[in-house]
């Protein structure tokens, strides 16, 4: 099984843990991509009924209304079932480094929210310990951003200024903030980190979810591994 192989099949399984009446935090990234057109394959059938979904940027939004997914706003529903996102690193305790795609503030706060928030990866992403292969991303305020990078130095990371692909300049989130990233030797305990990055004054969020993730799907060579908490 390739990659993308991999990430349509852990997005196939994902839909069994959706059902009629649900509210459903649609994540962002490949990944949630093909869940995301899953989703409304099934909808526009008429095999799920009343069921909605709470974007958690504006990639997944467009592509849920194309996809024939009601969408609906974080503050228009009472609780959301379940969350479903994708993850850049997933260590052994279900703790990830998210925000290569640059929606991790929504994404934290929508996925904080759910009732079952369920992780789609292919086995790629799964480290012994965070920061094996993925810098941290820090949505900061735009005027703090530097100030923001040499404070990282205590911390012993290295922090760069995420650059865009296709316009001159930094990336600009959704929010209208920068994104740093921020690569540490070794992350012995992810909960004190994600804390104290916070505590940053100018940090918006970060990209370590923390004892947040309840289920991870995992596309694998020999079938899809369920990770649990």
């Amino acid at each position: 099984m390739n990659i993308e192989d991999a990430k349509k099949a852990v997005a196939k399984e994902a839909l069994k843990f959706i059902e009629d009446e649900m509210v459903v935090g649609l994540g962002t990234g490949s990944t949630t991509a093909y869940f995301i057109r899953y989703l409304g394959k099934l909808i526009m059938e008429g095999d799920l009924e009343d069921v909605y979904g709470v974007p958690t940027s504006y990639q997944s939004r467009l592509l849920a209304i194309e996809s024939g997914v009601p969408v609906v706003s974080l503050d228009e529903v009472d609780a959301i079932d379940v969350a479903v996102d994708g993850a850049d690193e997933v260590d052994p305790h279900l703790n990830l480094i998210k925000g290569r795609g640059g929606a991790l503030t929504m994404e934290k706060i929508v996925e904080y929210r759910a009732g079952t928030f369920l992780v789609l990866v292919d086995e790629t992403k799964l480290v012994e310990n965070l920061g094996q292969k993925m810098p941290v991303p820090l949505e900061v305020i735009p005027p703090a951003w530097k100030a923001i990078a040499e404070e990282l130095e205590v911390f012993n990371a290295e922090a760069t200024l995420r650059m865009a692909a296709n316009k001159e300049g930094p990336v600009i989130t959704d929010n209208g903030n920068f994104i740093l990233d921020a690569k540490f030797s070794r992350i012995d305990d992810p909960l004190d980190l994600e804390i104290e990055l916070n505590t940053i004054p100018g940090v918006v969020e970060n990209g370590i979810f923390a004892d947040i993730a309840d289920i991870v799907l995992v596309g694998t060579s020999g079938g899809i591994k369920r990770m649990e908490r």
